[in-house]
């Protein structure tokens, strides 16, 4: 049996940024209603902050990285924090396969923005799957 048991999904924390929103949704998606018993959410403020906590969780698990810009934060701090990116999603990547879904807003993201984030969720769903397969997750 593995030492961890879920999956660390880390989102993109651009505060005010349209895509960083997209990503924000998916991932509260993924982890509240597609793949609630094998994920969970760990905020990226904390990683870099410093928590010790928070940097342990990171070291002792898989973890989804979930960009909203060419920045990639999530995806540096985790490596940075000593974490290993299991899966590395960017928001623009998955806009770019679906190009016909325009999100705007911020506080709320208008359909297609909600949209997006949906089939962004899916992705991150499929990842999770084969994590937990590959990681030995009950």
């Amino acid at each position: 049996m593995s030492k961890h048991r879920r999956v660390i999904v880390i989102p993109c924390s651009g505060i005010g940024k349209t895509y960083g929103t997209v990503g924000r949704e998916a991932a509260y998606s993924l982890v509240e209603d597609l793949r609630p018993a094998h994920t969970e959410v760990v905020a990226l403020s904390l990683l870099v902050l410093g928590d010790g906590d928070t940097r342990a969780q990171v070291q002792g698990a898989p973890v989804i990285a979930i960009d909203g810009c060419k920045l990639a934060c999530a995806s540096k701090m985790v490596a940075e924090s000593g974490g290993r990116v299991a899966y590395e999603a960017n928001v623009l990547d998955t806009f770019r396969r679906n190009r016909a879904l325009r999100p705007k807003g911020i506080s709320q993201l208008n359909p297609d923005g909600q949209a997006l984030a949906h089939r962004l969720a899916e992705e991150l769903a499929e990842a999770t799957d084969r994590i937990a397969i590959d990681e030995g997750l009950s």
